[in-house]
C-alpha cells in the first residue's frame, strides 16, 4: 500500500491544477479501499484488546468476563473510530485518517479502584460511573481545552507518558509469575516468554510491509501454538462462545459514582485529550488539512462522546491510536473513509463474542512477552517527548524527577498506601493520578506563577503512542 493515489500524484505535478477533492476525503476503490482498512485494523489490534486484558488479568475476573471486555473494548473502539472519521453534523468529528481505541492512561487508576472497593464485582460499577462523568467533563471542556495546552508543555507530557509506560512494565513480569501454579516463575513460562519476545524481534527485524504491522499479531499466534506441547495453553476457554452476539450492555451492573474515583478519572481525561491534541495537530501535518481549534475541539468531543458511551457496553476511555498515524506516513493513504471502514470492520469484531474469547486463549507468559513491547513502547514515547523539553533547566528536570519517584511508587512498592483511606488510595494508589497532578502543579510553580517569559519546552507535544 505504499503507492499514491492519482489524485496525491495529480497534486503534486508542477502546474497541475489542484484536486477537486482533498486526500482526506477522497473515497478509494473497494478493494484498495479494504485492504488499506485491515492495514489499520491489524495495526491497533493488539493495542485496542490490550487494556481489557491488563484489567482482567490483574483484577482476576472469568475468561467470560474477560470475552465481555474485550469484545465492549472493539465494539465502542469502532463506533469511537466512526464518530471521529465521519463526525456528526458540525460539532463533533475532527474528520481526520484516526483510529480510536482504549486508552492506557487509566488503567492503574482502574485497578487501585477496583482493588479498594473489594474487587470486581463492587469495582466495576465504580470504574465505570467514573468514566462516565470523566468523559462528560471532558466533553464540556473541549472547546476551551486548547487554550489550555500551554499548561502541559513536553516537559509534563513526557513525564506522565513516561510514568505511565513504567508503572505498567512490571504487570507483564506478573503475568509470567500468575500463570505458575506455584506463585513463582517456573522455566518454561519463562522460556515460552523469551520466545515469543525473539519472534517479535526477528518478524520486526527481517519482514516488511504489511506483515511487520501485524509482527505483533503474529507473535501472539506462534507462541500460542508453541504453548500446545508445553502444556500452557486452554482452549476451553472458547466452549459456549457464540459466533455472533450482542455484547450485554452494563454487564457488571449500574454504573456507580464514587467522588474520589471520578476525580481521578478526570485526570486521566485530561491526559487523553492532551495526547489527543498532540495526535490531530500531528496528523493534520501529515495529511496537509488545517487542524485548528474548531477541528480541535470537535475531535475532543469525539473522544468524549465515544468514552461516555463506552461504559454502556462494558470498555473503557476512547482515544486517538498514535501508532495508526505511522501507517498513514508509510502507506501515503489519507482517505478518512479507509479508517471509517476500519471503524465498521472493528464493530463487526465486536459483535462475536467467539473472536474477543478467542485472545483470552493466549497464554500468559506470550501475552506478558507482547505486552512488554507495547508498555516499553509507551515509555519510550514519553522520552521522546522529554527531549523536546529543555531539560538542562534544573527546574524542568526536578519536575521530571518528582513526577516519576513519587508515581511509581505504588507500583515498586505493593501496598505503599494501604494505611491511607479509601478515598486516598483511589488518587495517590494509582501513581498516574498522582504523577499528573504533580507534573501540572510543578509546572505551574516553577514555569508559570511569577514568570514573565513563556516558558522552555513549552511547544506542542508530538504525538506520542499510549495505546
Amino acid at each position: 500500500m505504499s503507492s499514491d493515489t492519482s489524485s496525491e500524484a495529480k497534486s503534486r505535478e508542477p502546474g497541475a491544477d489542484a484536486p477537486a477533492v482533498h486526500p482526506v476525503d477522497e473515497i478509494l476503490p473497494p478493494g484498495r479501499m479494504l485492504v488499506a482498512s485491515l492495514q489499520h485494523v491489524a495495526s491497533m489490534y493488539a493495542g485496542a484488546v490490550s487494556v481489557p486484558l491488563v484489567v482482567a488479568v490483574a483484577a482476576k475476573m472469568s475468561p467470560g468476563d474477560t470475552a465481555v471486555l474485550m469484545g465492549g473494548s472493539l465494539l465502542m473502539a469502532g463506533i469511537a473510530t466512526l464518530l471521529q472519521t465521519l463526525g456528526i453534523g458540525t460539532f463533533i468529528g475532527s474528520r481526520l485518517p484516526f483510529v480510536n481505541g482504549v486508552s492506557f492512561a487509566g488503567v492503574g487508576v482502574m485497578l487501585t479502584i477496583i482493588s479498594t472497593q473489594g474487587g470486581v464485582e463492587a469495582g466495576m460499577p465504580v470504574v465505570f460511573g467514573a468514566i462516565i462523568v470523566s468523559s462528560l467533563f471532558g466533553f464540556l471542556v473541549s472547546s476551551y481545552f486548547s487554550r489550555l495546552v500551554r499548561f502541559f508543555p513536553p516537559v509534563v507530557t513526557g513525564s506522565v507518558i513516561t510514568l505511565i509506560g513504567v508503572s505498567l512494565i512490571p504487570v507483564a513480569y506478573d503475568w509470567i509469575v500468575d500463570d505458575s501454579a506455584t506463585g513463582t516463575p517456573e522455566p518454561r513460562s519463562i522460556g515460552l516468554a523469551g520466545a515469543t519476545v525473539l519472534a517479535m524481534l526477528l518478524l520486526q527485524r527481517f519482514t516488511r510491509g504489511f506483515l511487520k504491522q501485524i509482527s505483533m499479531l503474529v507473535a501472539m499466534v506462534f507462541g500460542t501454538l508453541l504453548a500446545i506441547p508445553m502444556g500452557l495453553a486452554d482452549f476451553s476457554k472458547l466452549d459456549g462462545a457464540d459466533p455472533v452476539g450482542i455484547p450485554s450492555p452494563l454487564h457488571f451492573g449500574a454504573p456507580e459514582f464514587n467522588i474520589p474515583a471520578i476525580i481521578s478519572m478526570c485526570v486521566v481525561m485530561l491526559v487523553i485529550l492532551t495526547e489527543s491534541t498532540a495526535d490531530m495537530i500531528a496528523l493534520g501535518k501529515i495529511v496537509e488539512k488545517d487542524v485548528d481549534e474548531k477541528t480541535i475541539a470537535r475531535g475532543l468531543r469525539a473522544d468524549a462522546l465515544g468514552s461516555a458511551l463506552s461504559p454502556l457496553f462494558n470498555a473503557f476511555h476512547a482515544s486517538a491510536f498514535a501508532q495508526n498515524i505511522g501507517l498513514v506516513v508509510i502507506s501515503k493513504v489519507r482517505s478518512r473513509f479507509v479508517v471509517a471502514l476500519s471503524g465498521a470492520i472493528l464493530v463487526l469484531i465486536g459483535l462475536s463474542p467467539a473472536a474477543a474469547a478467542l485472545i483470552s486463549v493466549v497464554p500468559m507468559p506470550v501475552l506478558a512477552a507482547v505486552s512488554l513491547f507495547l508498555f516499553g513502547s509507551i515509555a519510550v514515547s514519553g522520552i521522546q517527548t522529554l527531549l523536546q523539553a529543555d531539560l538542562h533547566r534544573g527546574d524542568n528536570a526536578l519536575i521530571v524527577v518528582v513526577t516519576l519517584g513519587a508515581g511509581l511508587a505504588p507500583a515498586l512498592s505493593d501496598g505503599f498506601y494501604e494505611a491511607f483511606p479509601d478515598w486516598a488510595q483511589i488518587v495517590l494508589g494509582s501513581g498516574i493520578s498522582t504523577g499528573c497532578i504533580l507534573a501540572v502543579t510543578l509546572n505551574l510553580v516553577f514555569n508559570h506563577f511569577g514568570t514573565k517569559e513563556s516558558p522552555a519546552g513549552a511547544e506542542q507535544p508530538e504525538p506520542a503512542v499510549t495505546h
